[in-house]
C-alpha cells in the first residue's frame, strides 16, 4: 500500500520499519519527478536529501525541534512529510507550494529561505533564544538542526557563524550535505572508527575530564596537558585529515564522511551528536539526483527550476513514452545571452576586460566567457561580498571588471559597492542580471528592489535597455565609462531584432519612441516595449495622443528631456519593473518638481510588499504592470482626473528614435 499520500505528520515516522521506510523514499523520490515533470523545480538537490531528510524527521520532533534548510531548494521532502503532499502537485503555481520553505505554508517550516549560506546564522540565532529560556522549561530542550549544502558552506557569513559558534558553543546540529565533494572526504577504515570514538559519551566526558584535571597537576600538570594536545592534534590531522582540524580549531565537533544515503547511520550519528551539549558537525556524502539517473548524470542541467525534459519512465517503467517532440522552434536569445556575446566581442580586443562571477557561471552566461578567456574568469562561489571588493581591486589596478550578479543575490554585496566600489569611484561594471521578476522561485528571487537601492549611492551609473540591441550599446558604453556602472536586464527572451554589435551611447540621454500631446509615458528598460502597445491602444480606442519615453538611464536622469514633454500633459505615467519606493518613478517625479513642471503623475511599479512565486506571465498580470494592466491604470488614473483636465480626442503622431 503506498504510504506518502496518507502521511500527515512526521512523527509517524518513528514507527515505520526499515522496509516501509525504504519504501516512503522511493515513493519521495517519485512524486517529487511526476511533480517537477509539470511545473519544474530544483530537483536534483532534493533526491539527494531524501535520507537526510528522512533521518532528522526520525531523531527529532518538528515542529517543537526546529529544522533549518539553508537555501531550501533541496526541502522537497521536508514538505511532502509534512502535510503538503496533496498540494504538492502546485509546486511553484501561483497561490500553490512555494519552491523554498514558507512559515505560511507549514509550522515545521522555521524560516523563509532562498538565498544560501544564511542557515547557519539562523541556526545560532535559535540556539541562542532556546539557551535564553528557564530552566527546566521544554524550551531549554529543544533540538536544533541545519542543514547546508557544499557550496554554502563556504560563504563567508557560513564562515562568521561558525566562527561565533565555536566561541559560544551552543547545543547545535550542523548536516553537512556534501553532493559535489567540493570538501575533501576523510577515508579509510580509521577514520570511520574514529569518528564512532568522537561521538561516544565516554569520549566526551574523558575529553572534558582531561581539560579540567590535568592542568592542575602540579609541576607537570600544564606540560603534561600540553603534549597530550599537541599529540591529540597530530594524530587527528595526520589521520582524520584536513577537514577534522579545520572545523575543530573553530571548536565545533567534526564527524564525516558519511553515506548520506545511509538513513541508520545518519540516525545513529544524529542521536550521538545530540546528546554532545556542544556544536557538532556531521559532514555527509549524497548523490545528486539521487534515484533519477538523468539528474545523477547531469546534476547541474537537473539542478536549476529550468529542467531538461524530465522522462517518467525512468522511475517507473509501465509509463507510456513520451512521443519524440518536434524540432524546437527557434527561440530569440535572452538578454543574458545577448550580454555575453557582446563581453566577449569587446574582450577580444581589450585584454583588460575580465568577469567574476559568485559562483553561479552557467545561470549568468560567464560560462562563455570562461570557455575563451579562463585566465580572465573568476568564480568566487557563493561570496557576492568578495566578488564586488575584488572587482573594486581589480579596477584600482588597471583592469576593467565586471561582476555578473543575479539582481536578488546582488543585495548581499551593497555594502562593498557603496565603499570599495562607488566611495573609490571603481571603473567596475556590475552586470545586474534577472532585474524584476523572475517568476517561480517567489519572494527570494524575484529582482525588485536592487534599482532602489542603487540609486542613491554617488558615482553609480544605473541603466536599462529597451530592446536586447540596446543592452549591447550599454554594454560598449559602460567600457568608455571610467567608473562604476550598473546595468540591469531580466530573465526574459528579448526582442528578436537582427543582431547587430553593440554601439556607445550618451550617458544621461533618453530618446523619444513617439510624441502625443495628451500623455507621457516614460519608462526605464524593456518594460518600454509595453508602453508601446498601451500608446497604441489609447489612440485607437480612447483618441488621445500619447509620447513615450525610454529613459535608459535611472542615474544620471535624463531631466531636460522629461522636462520637456511633461509640460503641458495631462498626466505622466511612469513604469518600471520594480519596487515603487524610492524607485524610477520616484526619480522622474523629483526631476519634474525640481524643473517646476506640476502634473499628475502615476507611477506603474510592483505592488508594495514580496511578490510570491508563478509565472512571470501570471505575476505580471497580477500585479497589473503586464500591457493590459498598464493601459487599465492609465485609464483609471485618467478617470481620477478633475473633469476638467481631462484630455481631448486627438491624432496621434509618431515619431523616429532620436
Amino acid at each position: 500500500m503506498p504510504i506518502l499520500e496518507s502521511l500527515t505528520d512526521p512523527a509517524a515516522l518513528r514507527g515505520m520499519d526499515a522496509a516501509q521506510l525504504e519504501q516512503l523514499a522511493t515513493e519521495l523520490r517519485a512524486k517529487m519527478v511526476r511533480t517537477v515533470h509539470d511545473t519544474g523545480g530544483h530537483l536534483a538537490s532534493s533526491l539527494g536529501a531524501v535520507e537526510i531528510t528522512l533521518a532528522l524527521h526520525r531523531v527529532m520532533d518538528s515542529p517543537r525541534d526546529r529544522i533549518v534548510w539553508d537555501t531550501g531548494h533541496q526541502a522537497y521532502a521536508h514538505k511532502l512529510l509534512t502535510g503538503r503532499s496533496g498540494r504538492f502537485h502546485t509546486l511553484r503555481q501561483v497561490d500553490g507550494i512555494g519552491g523554498f520553505p514558507r512559515r505560511s505554508e507549514s509550522p515545521h517550516d522555521v524560516m523563509d529561505g532562498g538565498h544560501a549560506g544564511t542557515g547557519v546564522s539562523i541556526g545560532v540565532g535559535l540556539a541562542a533564544a532556546r539557551d535564553l529560556a528557564p530552566r527546566g522549561s521544554a524550551a531549554r530542550k529543544q533540538r536544533l538542526a541545519v542543514c547546508v549544502g557544499d557550496a554554502a558552506i563556504q560563504s563567508g557569513l557560513t564562515f562568521e557563524a561558525l566562527n561565533y559558534l565555536g566561541h559560544c558553543r551552543s547545543q547545535l546540529l550542523i548536516v553537512l550535505n556534501d553532493n559535489e565533494m567540493s570538501i575533501s572526504p576523510s577515508v579509510g577504515g580509521l577514520s570511520t572508527r574514529l569518528n564512532k570514538l568522537r561521538l561516544s559519551r565516554a569520549y566526551q566526558e574523558t575529553k572534558e575530564a582531561s581539560k579540567r584535571a590535568l592542568p592542575r597537576i602540579p609541576v607537570i600538570g600544564q606540560a603534561a596537558f600540553d603534549v597530550a594536545a599537541w599529540a591529540k592534534e597530530s594524530f587527528k590531522r595526520s589521520w582524520a585529515g584536513r577537514n577534522v582540524g579545520f572545523f575543530e580549531d573553530m571548536g565545533i565537533t567534526y564527524i564525516g564522511v558519511l553515506d548520506g544515503h545511509d538513513r541508520e547511520e545518519l540516525e545513529d550519528a544524529f542521536e550521538k551528536a545530540f546528546a554532545i551539549p556542544a556544536p557538532v558537525l556531521v559532514h555527509v556524502k549524497t548523490i545528486k539526483g539521487r534515484g533519477y539517473a538523468p539528474a545523477e548524470r547531469d546534476s547541474i542541467s537537473f539542478h536549476g527550476a529550468s529542467l531538461p525534459p524530465v522522462d517518467l519512465t525512468q522511475i517507473d517503467p509501465t509509463e507510456e513514452p513520451v512521443p519524440a517532440a518536434d524540432a524546437p522552434r527557434r527561440k530569440p536569445k535572452t538578454y543574458t545571452q545577448t550580454f555575453v556575446e557582446e563581453l566577449v566581442r569587446l574582450a577580444e580586443t581589450d585584454d583588460r576586460i575580465c568577469a567574476i562571477t559568485a559562483g553561479m557561471p552557467t545561470g549568468t552566461g560567464l560560462s562563455h566567457f570562461e570557455e575563451r578567456f579562463p585566465r580572465r574568469t573568476f568564480d568566487v562561489g557563493i561570496a557576492e561580498q568578495h566578488a564586488v571588493a575584488m572587482a573594486a581591486g581589480l579596477a584600482l589596478a588597471g583592469m576593467r571588471p565586471v561582476v555578473a550578479l543575479y539582481s536578488t543575490f546582488s543585495q548581499r554585496a551593497y555594502d562593498q559597492l557603496v565603499h570599495d566600489v562607488c566611495q573609490n569611484d571603481a571603473a567596475v561594471l556590475l552586470a545586474i542580471d534577472r532585474a524584476g521578476l523572475v517568476g517561480e522561485d517567489g519572494t527570494s528571487h524575484q529582482g525588485m528592489f536592487t534599482l532602489s537601492a542603487q540609486r542613491s549611492l554617488p558615482n553609480l551609473i544605473i541603466g536599462s535597455p529597451k530592446d536586447e540591441l540596446e543592452l549591447r550599446d550599454l554594454v560598449v558604453t559602460a567600457f568608455t565609462h571610467d567608473g562604476p556602472i550598473s546595468l540591469h536586464y531580466p530573465r526574459d527572451a528579448g526582442e528578436d531584432l537582427p543582431d547587430r554589435q553593440g554601439t556607445a551611447l550618451d550617458i544621461g540621454r533618453g530618446e523619444v519612441l513617439r510624441t502625443g500631446d495628451d500623455l507621457l509615458l516614460a519608462g526605464f528598460g524593456p518594460i518600454v516595449q509595453r508602453l508601446l502597445r498601451v500608446a497604441d491602444a489609447v489612440a485607437a480606442e480612447d483618441g488621445l495622443e500619447a509620447t513615450v519615453i525610454n529613459a535608459r538611464w535611472a542615474k544620471p536622469l535624463d531631466e531636460a528631456l522629461l522636462a520637456e514633454h511633461a509640460t503641458g500633459k495631462r498626466l505622466v505615467v511612469t513604469a518600471e519593473e520594480s519596487a515603487a519606493m524610492g524607485g524610477f518613478g520616484d526619480a522622474v517625479l523629483d526631476a519634474l518638481n525640481r524643473a517646476g513642471v506640476h502634473v499628475p503623475l502615476h507611477k506603474v511599479a510592483l505592488a508594495e510588499g514580496f511578490v510570491h512565486h508563478g509565472a512571470v506571465d501570471d505575476l505580471r498580470h497580477q500585479q497589473r504592470i503586464d500591457a493590459d494592466g498598464i493601459l487599465a491604470q492609465v485609464r483609471e488614473a485618467l478617470g481620477d482626473l478633475p473633469a476638467s483636465a481631462r484630455p481631448r480626442r486627438s491624432r496621434t503622431r509618431v515619431a523616429a528614435a532620436s
